[in-house]
């Protein structure tokens, strides 16, 4: 894969500095990059009944058990039997930037994503690329470290602490919780009290087995691999959420799309939504089928010590937990790497609210953020 800049995934407030980085990570990041082409994938469930108002719709995911809800769904046709005589295509990426590029190109009609991507794309739009439309995942992230390094949050001071990406959603997470043990650390270089170095989630696993960093903030599958390294987790960060509930990953619709074809995003929604009850229904079923699909799209499953350690720390729901998307853009705000955002109409839970009501469940609330 060819190397590709770095992007920041939240909207700048000022200049990158460019950070001094141990030379094995340079070594690597140069080779790997961040982000990738997407890699078409077909639906493997054949398209049956009259078909809905486009021809076929594309969906865009990560192989990422974040992603589990488009992972299972894809998986077992829940999706494509909502679709009906409507074509799913899928396509999956490895990162935020190369999801939203598609989205804008119109080359991916829904996308599953996290807060930051999503944020940023619609802020660097001005709001008018997409929506969000419903929410897929919380949790999934930890707080792993070097058990002969760090054996309390004490410790973790003048540690090497790795997080995805410069101003993704565990970086942001990272820095303010940092903040809040009145430690200093600048946002841009992450240097400080405690290093900070952003490091590609496909580089972590080598980086700790090496040395080059002491712990990491990360989501699912990545942390559970580091378990499998020999690291202790330190922090579930579900456990700073009323509830145990953050967004992690939510599903997005590209606004011409969504005008376009409603009936489509509704169809999608569906999916989504029997998606996750099955999951919550059947977990033992529902992680093999994750699996099953992360082979299909990377190559490979993941060994059962890491799914098994990973998917029990994941929750699938429908509810995209609006406020808590607010509160993650206002963490980064306090760092300084976001402008005070206008998010005003980032999403538009009608098609959801609509479902939920014709099932007779409680309607799911935009926090204020959706569409007038």
């Amino acid at each position: 894969m060819p190397a590709t800049p770095r992007h920041r995934s939240w909207p700048p407030r000022r200049g990158l500095a460019v950070a001094a980085v141990l030379p094995l990570l340079m070594v690597l990041t140069s080779c790997l990059g961040y982000g990738s082409q997407a890699v078409a994938n077909r639906a493997k469930v054949t398209a049956e009944g009259p078909k809905l108002s486009a021809d076929a719709v594309r969906v865009g995911y990560f192989a990422n058990l974040t992603h589990g809800t488009a992972l299972v769904g894809d998986h077992e046709g829940f999706f494509q039997k909502e679709l009906r005589g409507t074509e799913l295509r899928t396509a999956t990426f490895n990162a935020g930037p190369s999801a939203i590029e598609a989205l804008n190109a119109g080359s991916v009609d829904i996308a599953f994503l996290g807060p930051s991507p999503a944020v940023n794309g619609y802020a660097r739009s001005g709001g008018k690329n997409l929506r969000i439309i419903g929410g897929a995942a919380s949790g999934g992230v930890r707080l792993v470290v070097n058990p002969d390094k760090v054996k309390s949050v004490a410790d973790l001071k003048g540690k090497r602490i790795a997080t995805p990406q410069l101003g993704n959603t565990q970086d942001v997470a990272f820095l303010h919780w940092i903040a809040e043990r009145g430690w200093k650390v600048d946002a841009e270089s992450g240097k400080g009290d405690v290093s900070v170095l952003r490091v590609d989630n496909k580089i972590v696993p080598d980086a700790y087995r090496s040395g080059s960093v002491d712990g990491a903030w990360v989501p699912e599958p990545t942390a559970s691999k580091l378990i499998a390294e020999g690291a202790k987790v330190l922090l579930d960060e579900a456990s700073l959420w009323p509830d145990g509930k953050f967004a992690i990953t939510g599903i997005v619709a590209s606004q011409s799309f969504l005008e376009r074809h409603p009936d489509v995003v509704e169809a999608v929604l569906r999916g989504a939504q029997r998606t996750n009850a099955w999951i919550n229904a059947h977990p033992r079923e529902a992680k093999a089928a994750a699996n099953a699909q992360l082979e299909a799209v990377s190559g490979k499953p993941l060994p059962a010590e890491v799914i098994d350690s990973a998917w029990p720390t994941l929750r699938f729901l429908d509810d995209p937990l609006a406020g808590t998307l607010r509160e993650q853009a206002g963490h980064a705000v306090a760092t300084g790497l976001l402008e005070e955002p206008d998010l005003a109409g980032i999403y538009d839970l009608r098609p959801l609210n609509k479902i939920l009501a014709a099932e007779g469940r409680p309607q799911v609330s935009d926090a204020g953020l959706g569409v007038r």
